[in-house]
């Protein structure tokens, strides 16, 4: 700790707990005042504080003999000794920290990856923020990491006329107002370099709570907020300047990349990704969607699913993806041992597992439903002609099974 100020806190906090865990320890002890405990003026511990206090004003330090703490008796050990480690091993599935479900930017890493098959690798420079769990299974995106809105800074030296590939520097609004614009696009507007830079815009400082920045959307009572991040690198000089404002369209996202890294305009690049943090957004929307359910009104819930018949057990959407909501589970034909892959109830129906079996060309398992609550007499309607079609189908495919088998 650093600085003269930090004495009295520091003592005030010492005798805090001394009090909590020992008080006999304080009685009688010329402790320096400022960490004496607060008392009520006129009682018995205010007095005796006054008569133990020296004359003096010089700090005094209290000298407290070891052999008189008292000590807690020793526990008995246990019988047999639980392997912590190894139980949690064998119920906790083993996942690397990722990206919350339904977050706007995993699918800005998925186009980067399916990129990644058309122009080879490229250098990565990260940035402090949510997006750095880039650089963790399945993306493993991100070479260089130096600090909160250094992400461009840190590609400079990298980015020559030498170099045969543009360089792609991440980092979210938060770090691009904290340091990034001034360190970032203003050095690469002043040398002219000819890279690229992604600003993932949430509408927030996500990573740390959710407080709002300059570019944020909502109005703040106290704080300047809708100052878009694309007039502001067009103020300092970027000319080159793309906006995508659905990122869970990968292929908007993985188009303006292309172009940026494929342009033959040379200078600074600027490609910004705008969509909500779903972590937020989820705080802000499920409490009215709670109380709407509650009071009796239709809420039609989007939820995604795989059909197991039609899942090929290959899996490249879970490795494209990571999403904590897509998982695996034991296939239910009794002819295939491979497990199909599963999409969980903590789904909120973000579409990114449909958009990458369309973009990458996956196998078409995924489906979208729509979960009712506190359903219309027109959604009770179609339910029953559904399910009628659905058993008339099915029981036509079973009449002609059985005649194939006879």
């Amino acid at each position: 700790m650093a600085g003269e100020y930090t004495g009295g806190v520091l003592a005030a906090g010492v005798a805090r707990f001394v009090e909590r865990a020992a008080p006999e320890l304080l009685a009688g002890r010329p402790l320096p005042r400022a960490a004496r405990p607060a008392a009520a003026p006129g009682s018995s511990a205010a007095s005796a504080s006054s008569a133990a206090a020296p004359a003096s004003t010089a700090p005094v330090v209290a000298r407290i003999d070891a052999a008189s703490i008292p000590r807690p008796p020793r526990k008995a050990p246990a019988e047999a000794p639980v392997n912590v480690a190894a139980t949690v091993a064998t119920a906790v599935h083993p996942r690397p920290p990722s990206f919350c479900t339904g977050c706007p930017e995993r699918p800005i890493f998925t186009a980067m990856k399916l990129l990644e098959r058309e122009l080879g690798k490229h250098h990565v420079s990260c940035d402090i923020g949510c997006n750095l769990f880039s650089i963790l299974p399945p993306f493993e995106i991100g070479a260089t990491t130096m600090g909160y809105g250094l992400g461009w800074a840190g590609a400079a030296a990298l980015n020559t006329q030498e170099t045969s590939k543009r360089t792609i520097s991440v980092m979210g609004d938060g770090g691009f107002w904290h340091n990034g614009l001034t360190s970032g696009v203003g050095n690469a507007v002043f040398n002219k370099t000819d890279n690229v830079l992604l600003v993932i815009d949430n509408g927030y400082s996500a990573a740390t709570g959710g407080q709002d920045v300059l570019s944020s959307k909502a109005d703040n009572a106290i704080r300047s907020t809708n100052n878009p991040i694309e007039r502001a690198v067009r103020g300092v000089g970027v000319e080159w300047v793309r906006t995508v404002t659905n990122t869970y369209s990968i292929e908007q996202m993985r188009d303006a990349l292309r172009e940026a890294l494929t342009t033959p305009t040379k200078g600074p690049k600027v490609v910004i990704a705008q969509s909500e943090c779903m972590l937020n957004k989820q705080r802000r929307e499920k409490p009215k969607q709670r109380a709407a359910i509650a009071a009796g009104t239709r809420v039609v819930r989007e939820r995604f699913g795989i059909d197991p018949d039609t899942c090929t057990g290959d899996h490249s959407c879970i490795r494209l993806s990571g999403c904590p909501s897509l998982t695996v589970k034991d296939n239910p034909d009794p002819l295939r041992t491979d497990p199909v892959a599963t999409v969980v109830d903590s789904c909120v129906g973000c579409g990114l597992c449909g958009e990458v079996s369309h973009a990458a060309v996956l196998c078409p398992s995924f489906y979208r439903a729509g979960i009712v609550h506190n359903p219309d007499a027109g959604d009770r309607r179609r339910d029953r002609w559904r399910r009628r079609i659905i058993g008339w189908l099915q029981a036509r495919i079973e009449r002609r099974l059985e005649g194939l088998s006879a």
